[in-house]
């Protein structure tokens, strides 16, 4: 999960130096493809943690269930 938090902080970073737009022109376009790029990956991988979350939910209700 490291490697999330390494891209989300990567982002933050990006972010940040743009909102001050103190970066030249091609500087701040590379910034914010990158930045885009990693919005991406970071949208897939909370995307798969949600269905692990949704597939363990409802086998542990599946599994409550049965139990009564």
């Amino acid at each position: 999960m490291a490697a999330f938090e390494e891209k989300l902080k990567k982002l933050e970073d990006i972010v940040s130096k743009l909102e001050k737009g103190d970066e030249p022109l091609e500087e701040s376009i590379k910034m914010f493809e990158e930045g885009i790029k990693l919005a991406g990956e970071l949208e897939k991988t909370l995307d798969t943690a949600e269905g692990k979350v949704r597939a363990v939910m409802a086998s542990g209700i599946q599994d409550f269930e049965n139990k009564e």
